[in-house]
């Protein structure tokens, strides 16, 4: 890619753009209510066409969501990844990266509400933060080498989560299921911003927070992961191809509402999560269970 970091925004004038902000650190992206976050515009119809030639400098009226469903051909999770959060659960670290799958629905942008299905509610509803993954260009075969090659950036996300789905035998039978518990439309907000690589390389030493209504839940590193981006890139694209515009969503560290003692302190109607990963901005999204 030729640009460094990536926004799709909307100008003065009221156009969609792509553009490369003007910014040295995430904290900026909350300049539009200032009037003081400019972009550079990039031609294009998606991120990953974009002309390597910088356009005007434009003032950013709003920040719009950086992928839109069209633009992703599944999204492909990692459960189980982060050493602590592995511990949490009582679990014995997997020997390779355990996939799963969240269908292109699930994409949701970085300050959208999302819809709980009523099946959803009542006792179960969770959140994720975790690290995202976003593939520029397809392949097959990746070697850990040349896995940076490959990814178009990273972006902050949230893998919201239908615990009695995924886990309670009386909705998800004997074994423990996931694609159908984490997979309702929505269910993985993304964004503000594309970070390449250039920036933070491998995104192995990011520091992670999740917010519940302000209070905070989660608080790690990417260092803590089993199975960092080079293992995830190449692991996954082993005989199988991996589409440009994938999304690949890394894991979520300890904290989450499911391992809470005595009690689980799982999200109701109206909360609002924040995910904030250093140097890649925030999502924001409040649950908004449906009637």
């Amino acid at each position: 890619m030729s640009w460094s970091r990536l926004i799709r925004f909307e100008d003065e004038d009221g156009k969609i753009c792509f553009g490369e902000p003007d910014i040295q650190t995430s904290e900026e992206l909350s300049a539009p209510e200032d009037g003081l976050l400019y972009a550079y515009e990039l031609s294009g119809s998606s991120p990953f066409d974009l002309s390597p030639e910088r356009g005007a400098r434009k003032k950013v009226k709003s920040l719009q969501g950086i992928l839109k469903p069209s633009d992703v051909p599944i999204i492909k999770c990692v459960g189980l990844n982060y050493i602590k959060h592995i511990k949490e659960g009582g679990r014995n670290p997997p020997p390779y990266p355990s996939i799963f799958i969240k269908p292109s629905a699930c994409v949701a942008s970085y300050n959208e509400d999302i819809p709980i299905p009523k099946l959803a509610q009542n006792d179960q509803c969770d959140y994720e933060g975790e690290l995202s993954i976003v593939i520029g260009k397809t392949g097959k075969n990746i070697s850990k080498e040349d896995t940076l090659d490959y990814i178009a950036g990273y972006v902050s996300s949230n893998d919201v989560s239908a615990r009695k789905w995924q886990r309670d035998p009386a909705f998800a039978g004997g074994v423990p299921q996931w694609c159908f518990s984490k997979g309702f439309d929505k269910y993985a907000p993304l964004g503000p911003m594309l970070v390449s690589p250039k920036v933070v390389g491998a995104a192995d030493n990011l520091d992670l927070q999740t917010y519940v209504n302000g209070e905070i839940r989660q608080s790690s590193n990417t260092s803590d992961l089993l199975f960092g981006v080079r293992e995830i890139v190449s692991f996954i694209s082993q005989g199988t191809t991996l589409e440009k515009g994938t999304v690949i969503m890394t894991g979520t560290p300890a904290g989450v509402a499911m391992g809470m003692k005595p009690e689980p302190k799982y999200l109701k109607d109206g909360d609002v999560v924040e995910v904030e990963i250093e140097q890649l901005g925030s999502t924001r999204n409040r649950m908004a269970f449906e009637k």
